[in-house]
């Protein structure tokens, strides 16, 4: 393996490294990261995808637990490397937010997207050659270890707006749709959430346009994240933030109430079966 040739080869190289300094087999490793010698070398040479799991077990084996050398921290810089300037610093803030209220627009925003779903927008990325397909392995397996923040012992409040768009795209066929639907439903049920749809009958009175995400902390300092083609824009200026704060305000006001958007989301969902 050639460790230049890509983040996920660093990875496999140094993997093989630190066991050989060792003297342990493959089989010697995955023992002790409890996986199978046959995954410890499809890892070391590339042809495995180098998970969150994985690196975490590969520090515990070899003695790196939060050490400024542990895999864990190449794997998050390696998942970093494929996302948005801007955007891995937004998602260290949203994992200790108080409050993240979301609004966007022709697609379910990340924390609500199931496997299936995510998978199918990830391999349209690599179908019109954007990134390279171990990358949307990367990106899944970080979308899966940040939808971890709502589930967390004292989660925080999620209120989300969609435009009605969202939940009419089709994405990943009727199967994949019609389970993304059922699992907004089951996104509103929970004790610490809202859901909202701003339908189309909104037209230009929306006060979005674009994907928009707002952060309260503990000490209830407000940030935003927006995002364009190629940037990703975290700004933590009270000045320019209260604005957004204010419109989102006024966008809840306009849009449907949990349950006219639920009957909705149902009504849609029933034309997905």
């Amino acid at each position: 393996m050639n460790p230049d040739r890509s983040p996920q080869a660093a990875f496999g190289a140094r993997l093989r490294r630190l066991r050989e300094a060792q003297g342990w087999t493959q089989d010697d490793l995955g023992e002790r990261m409890g996986y199978s010698g046959r995954h410890v070398s499809a890892v070391e040479v590339g042809r495995k995808v180098p998970t969150l799991p994985v690196a975490r077990s590969a520090d515990t084996a070899l003695g790196l637990v939060g050490t400024a050398d542990s895999f864990e921290r190449e794997w998050h810089d390696m998942v970093h490397g494929v996302m948005l300037e801007g955007f891995p610093e937004y998602v260290g803030y949203e994992g200790r937010a108080a409050e993240i209220r979301l609004f966007e627009v022709g697609a379910i925003p990340g924390l609500l997207q199931t496997p299936e779903y995510a998978t199918a927008i990830e391999e349209s990325v690599v179908m019109h050659g954007a990134i390279p397909p171990e990358q949307a392995v990367e990106r899944i397996e970080f979308l899966t270890d940040r939808q971890a923040v709502p589930a967390r012992h004292l989660p925080p409040v999620v209120i989300v707006v969609l435009d009605e768009s969202c939940i009419r795209r089709m994405v990943g066929g009727r199967t994949v749709m019609a389970a993304q639907l059922a699992s907004l439903i089951d996104f509103a049920e929970r004790s610490h959430t809202v859901l909202q749809l701003a339908p189309y009958e909104l037209g230009e009175c929306r006060p979005f346009k674009r994907q928009i995400n707002l952060l309260t902390m503990a000490d209830r300092a407000v940030m935003s994240y927006v995002e364009s083609e190629t940037q990703g824009l975290l700004d933590r200026e009270i000045g320019s933030v209260l604005p957004l704060v204010r419109a989102y305000h006024q966008l809840q006001a306009v849009s449907l109430s949990q349950t006219e958007s639920i009957d909705m989301i149902n009504e849609a969902r029933k034309g997905m079966l």
